[in-house]
């Protein structure tokens, strides 16, 4: 796949796990783990903007595209 969820690495340098960024974005812990392990097939804007919320980063920093 082209694009890249960089998310795990994101949450190791913030020290946050998977279960409390789940609970501080507000979204299923089943659902946080696809995204996270580079499975899901979209995301939301609303999801990705609460998840640059709260861990202080850039759209970019989460996703990015690989040739």
């Amino acid at each position: 796949m082209p694009i890249e969820v960089t998310l795990d690495r994101v949450m190791k340098d913030r020290g946050i796990s998977l279960s409390d960024l789940a609970e501080r974005v507000g979204i299923t812990l089943a659902n946080l783990s696809i995204l996270k392990t580079n499975k899901a097939k979209a995301v939301r804007f609303t999801t990705l903007d609460a998840l640059c919320r709260e861990l202080g980063c850039q759209p970019g920093d989460l996703i990015r595209r690989v040739d």
